[in-house]
């Protein structure tokens, strides 16, 4: 049994990952602000006797013995990181280095979720790990983009000065149950239009593309990269090198949900990137033959299941009002 803390951990991804470090028998301590995190994503696990909570911010330090820590904590979607971009950089910025500090005093492994964003809107494609990005500095997604640019600076300087066992992730869109249904992420909103009858509004001409990655697969991957050998702090890309356009996922939802919404298109945000998709090669060679491998119409269905479940259950809990 291993003493695991998960900053952000009642975020989308990080209940995912809390729910399986449980399941495979670790003590498990879940933080988080709950500033884009939910109780309702950890609810199930609040009876293991394994599992606690704390809530906290990352941009003041914390003070515990464990063997290991994935910071997750930072908000990931456009409309919660530049709500408070001065808090979003803080947050990465400050974060990193209270979770290096704490690392460095109990000597645990810590591994650091970064992002696809730190390529930012990308020359060459499909980005590989010694790829440096074409990221801008002060835009409007720059407090993220950089914020995490940054972190992941510190991380290495701590593994190359002090010793500190590090490990580093880039995570590509990845989806599925826990998403916050109002985080601006273009997987959860041409669902929840879809379900709630809306038309599908896509950014740009629907031809930009991305690659999806279901979230089961992005934790085993996480899990695979903890536990290479000392020595190997990655970066490793870890994401599904299938690439889909916006249409494309917009027809599939519109297919399994039977709906009959019509698509209609937008002008594209400042600093979206054009096309994101991963070079994998990496993650197979160093995580045991790790790939995405849920295909995206097994994922969507999941997904849209979850999101069913949970507007159904969010109208049943709104007070009537009688007239």
């Amino acid at each position: 049994m291993k003493r695991i803390l998960i900053t952000g951990g009642a975020g989308f991804i990080g209940s995912h990952l809390c729910n399986r470090l449980l399941k495979e028998g670790n003590e498990v301590i879940c933080l988080d602000n709950y500033f884009t995190g939910n109780k309702r994503n950890i609810i199930t696990l609040m009876d293991n006797p394994y599992f606690e909570v704390v809530r906290h911010d990352i941009t003041t330090p914390f003070f515990i013995e464990v063997d290991e820590i994935y910071n997750l904590a930072c908000p990931a979607s456009p409309v919660h990181y530049q709500y408070n971009p001065i808090k979003t950089t803080k947050t990465s910025v400050m974060g990193a280095i209270n979770m290096l500090g704490l690392a460095k005093r109990v000597k645990a492994r810590v591994l650091q979720a970064s992002t696809s964003e730190v390529y930012g809107d990308p020359e060459i494609h499909p980005q590989p790990e010694d790829y440096w990005g074409n990221v801008n500095p002060i835009g409007p997604r720059s407090c993220y983009d950089e914020g995490k640019r940054c972190a992941e600076t510190l991380f290495m300087d701590y593994h190359n000065q002090n010793g500190v066992d590090v490990k580093i992730i880039r995570i590509f869109n990845t989806y599925g149950p826990n998403m916050n249904p109002d985080d601006g992420r273009v997987v959860s909103n041409f669902i929840v239009q879809v379900l709630k009858g809306d038309d599908i509004t896509i950014f740009g001409n629907g031809k930009q593309t991305r690659s999806f990655q279901y979230v089961d697969d992005l934790i085993e991957g996480m899990l695979r990269m903890m536990n290479t050998p000392r020595g190997f702090t990655g970066p490793v890309n870890l994401g599904n090198k299938q690439k889909f356009t916006m249409l494309e996922l917009a027809e599939n939802i519109l297919a399994i949900t039977g709906s009959t919404s019509k698509i209609i298109f937008k002008p594209l945000p400042k600093d979206d990137p054009r096309q994101r998709q991963p070079d994998t090669t990496l993650a197979k060679d160093q995580l045991n033959g790790w790939e995405a491998r849920i295909p995206l119409k097994e994922g969507l269905a999941r997904t849209i299941d979850y999101f069913e479940t949970f507007l159904s259950t969010k109208r049943t809990m709104e007070p009537s009002i009688s007239h």
